[in-house]
């Protein structure tokens, strides 16, 4: 499936990429395995990683978090922990989250302060997972008054009308 709306722009499409490694809509899920999170990770240009079974879980309990955080679930404590891991403070220029260490947590890391610029700037509000539950796609909301809850009005927006409607029938 294409989605109609363009990518996030450039700095915060690693969050964006990250976040829709599942399309949950269709089943999809690209960390299923260490291999093929490995390869689906080294593909969008995320890293070159060598994963076993607790690095997945870790991959996956942070994408959720992430998608929480971005949905207004207040996570803080579940992301402190992450930064409390991976991260070894600021550095500069930048400044920038440095990484603590390589390797899965140098991505989390990384992420991290892509995330923690975004919320500084005030952008990371236009970053938001699909309103459907089903669904939860990651999207950039370039409306005007950025309050736009569908990943795609073609799919997610006239699936949740169509119920509306059926309801109120």
């Amino acid at each position: 499936m294409a989605y109609s709306r363009p990518a996030a722009p450039d700095d915060l499409r690693p969050l964006e990429v990250f976040g829709n490694s599942a399309r949950f809509l269709y089943g999809e899920d690209h960390f299923g395995t260490p291999g093929s999170a490995r390869d689906w990770l080294a593909g969008h240009r995320l890293g070159e990683l060598t994963l076993d079974e607790r690095d997945l879980a870790r991959l996956v309990r942070f994408r959720e978090k992430l998608r929480d955080h971005l949905d207004g679930v207040d996570v803080a404590a579940e992301l402190n922990a992450f930064a409390a891991a991976t991260v070894a403070g600021p550095r500069w220029p930048g400044p920038a989250l440095a990484p603590a260490g390589e390797g899965v947590d140098g991505l989390i890391a990384r992420l991290l302060d892509v995330l923690f610029r975004a919320e500084v700037t005030g952008r990371a509000r236009r970053l938001k997972p699909c309103r459907a539950p089903e669904c939860r796609w990651l999207f950039y909301d370039r409306s005007p008054a950025g309050n736009s809850v569908w990943c795609s009005m073609d799919i997610c927006g006239a699936r949740h009308k169509m119920r509306a409607y059926r309801s109120r029938a």
